[in-house]
């Protein structure tokens, strides 16, 4: 009898030791997105040029959306560009809910004039800030982005007020749940 209850405890802890390893992973973000840009009216800072972006995709973690509002008193210029700081913020919602906040640390725009027109190059690095749901215990890591940005609409002035944005996202996330949810995400 003792020897059943003491490998019944071993299978226990082997199981428990496992899940964790199961759940509290490392994430790869490797992905395409797609959507939208347009100049804000929030003022993050005095002087500087504030764009909100909305762009969805899908990856193994599952699909999301993501917005990120960014300021830079840089203005763009000629490619290849520098990078330099940014001040802002985003969040990705994924399906089941769950949210990947991040912060803008620095990043780069520039203009190519092509002979179809005018063609952005952006660059973000984000820093992992924390999470909810699946991406509570986030914790450090850089997601890079990259996106090439074609405007839309102009304004009465000829800039331009709605732009579309297409990119990767390529980074490591830490501490992500990837049980039920997280396995579903990833077919």
């Amino acid at each position: 009898m003792k020897r059943i209850a003491t490998l019944t405890l071993d299978v226990a802890l082997m199981l428990n030791f496992g899940a964790v390893g199961v759940y509290a992973q490392q994430a790869t973000v490797m992905l395409s997105f797609s959507g939208t840009a347009e100049p804000s009216t929030i003022t993050l800072q005095a002087g500087a040029v504030t764009t909100e972006y909305h762009f969805a995709g899908n990856t193994m973690l599952g699909p999301f959306t993501f917005r990120l509002v960014n300021a830079t008193s840089q203005p763009p210029g000629a490619c290849p560009a520098t990078s330099h700081s940014y001040l802002g913020a985003g969040v990705f919602r994924f399906q089941d809910g769950s949210l990947l906040m991040v912060s803008v640390t620095q990043g780069s725009d520039c203009i190519e004039l092509t002979s179809s027109g005018p063609v952005a190059h952006c660059t973000r690095t984000l820093q992992i800030t924390g999470g909810t749901g699946r991406f509570k215990n986030a914790s450090g890591g850089t997601i890079a982005l990259t996106g090439t940005i074609l405007p839309v609409l102009f304004d009465a002035t000829n800039d331009p007020v709605l732009l579309v944005v297409t990119g990767e996202l390529t980074g490591a996330v830490s501490g992500v749940a990837m049980g039920e949810e997280g396995q579903n995400g990833r077919q």
